[in-house]
């Protein structure tokens, strides 16, 4: 069985790779690696089509390694270990690891250990955000890089070289197509350029040739092959990416009408998941103590889409959308932890008070750990003055109230009391 002409294509060293100069062009980091034959494990991360595997694949091709290709999720332990012996035999392996968001514990204690050891060069792709959807364990242990959405010009020239090439491309039938043409599969497939050259493939092999024995791909035949691609997602989006940004800013902004046309993009593209997920995130940081009340009633929108699957979901999510984009919103909350963990990355931390410490062990009373603790249950209103944060933060704010709603109201007054009752 012929594979489809994207995977056909697949650049076989890193000057066949479209865009994505800031990593491949000279003396940039992948090509600096290739050049200096020092490859270090990485993971690509972007939108599905705009080239993690052709640059993977390129490597490959530059340095002469053995190149394979896992899914995290489908494959199991023991293909793992299959790669990985080949590494011990033949020197070093490159593994493409998709989906590598997915890889269970199981697989990554397996796995880490031979990263370290340089018999494996993990390229891990992504369509999720790495710093959110990756463990810690594996991040640290690679380099980091984005891939970006080939603009309109790489396209074009992915697909004329595909035209051209008689090996591995259709250029062993005679294909006439318009400069507007090409271009209509370079724009609406968004920079997917995966998209783009199986589309074209599609249009080329189900067109008959004309009298002249020429395959004649008009605007007609590309809009029919292209079909629904002028969404700006695919099902493997990643929340970064620009509907969803608008998405977010748009109920941010009150904008109900925008709010519901981005939630419409996503629901015809499948992408239930990631607008559940962005949903919960947006009721708690842009509306949160606005109206508590609205957030709680975001989860069980969410939990009833996740239940009710498409294309139903959109029933519920649609019901949340109008409800935080018209609601009152306040991002007290997430002002607060957020400064907190500025002093924290600062290093900013202090010692736990000595009557705050754990006093759950023998001896602990003598090393003064919680024997000035006060029960606040103890006393009148369930509360008593005794100091909580370290004492190089003792006097530290990070709950600075805006109110925009009772709620957060009655919260800011009840905060200035306790405020009062310290000083």
């Amino acid at each position: 069985m012929q594979q489809p002409l994207a995977y056909r294509m697949r650049p076989k060293n890193l000057d066949e790779v479209l865009g994505q100069k800031h990593l491949v062009g000279p003396g940039k980091i992948i090509h600096r690696m290739v050049t200096a034959n020092r490859l270090s494990s990485m993971i690509l991360y972007g939108p599905p089509g705009t080239g993690k595997t052709s640059i993977a694949s390129a490597i490959a091709g530059s340095t002469n390694y053995a190149f394979r290709i896992l899914n995290a999720a489908t494959d199991n332990k023991k293909d793992i270990e299959i790669v990985v012996e080949e590494g011990k035999m033949s020197g070093t392996v490159i593994l493409l690891l998709d989906e590598i968001h997915r890889l269970n514990k199981v697989k990554q204690d397996y796995l880490l250990p031979h990263l370290e050891s340089g018999r494996i060069i993990l390229i891990g792709a992504t369509t999720e955000n790495p710093y959110i959807a990756i463990s810690p364990a594996i991040r640290s242990r690679l380099q980091i890089f984005e891939v970006k959405p080939l603009d309109v010009e790489d396209i074009m020239v992915g697909l004329q070289r595909a035209i051209d090439d008689p090996k591995r491309g259709l250029g062993q039938k005679d294909i006439e197509i318009t400069d507007s043409v090409l271009k209509h599969f370079a724009q609406v497939t968004n920079g997917d350029i995966r998209t783009a050259l199986n589309a074209l493939e599609l249009a080329v092999l189900s067109t008959t040739e004309n009298g002249a024995g020429k395959i004649v791909i008009t605007q007609e035949i590309a809009e029919e092959c292209l079909q629904r691609k002028q969404l700006t997602h695919d099902k493997d989006g990643d929340a970064h990416y620009d509907v969803i940004s608008a998405f977010q800013k748009s109920i941010r902004g009150s904008d109900v009408d925008a709010a519901l046309h981005y939630l419409a993009i996503l629901m015809e593209a499948g992408e239930l998941i990631i607008a559940c997920r962005r949903l919960l995130v947006i009721a708690y940081e842009d509306i949160g103590l606005g109206n508590p009340g609205a957030t709680e009633r975001t989860v069980a929108a969410v939990i009833a889409a996740e239940k009710l699957g498409l294309p139903e979901a959109k029933i519920p999510l649609a019901y949340a959308v109008t409800e935080l984009a018209l609601s009152p919103k306040s991002n007290t909350s997430v002002r607060a932890i957020n400064e907190a963990t500025a002093d924290i990355q600062k290093g900013n931390v202090g010692q736990v008070p000595d009557h705050l410490r754990d006093a759950h062990y023998s001896g602990a009373d003598k090393l003064g750990r919680g024997v000035e603790y006060l029960y606040p249950h103890d006393f009148p209103n369930h509360w008593v003055k005794q100091q909580y944060l370290p004492d190089k933060l003792k006097h530290k704010q990070y709950f600075k109230a805006e109110p925009t709603g009772k709620y957060e109201e009655a919260l800011a007054n009840y905060y200035q009391q306790l405020k009062a009752q310290k000083e």
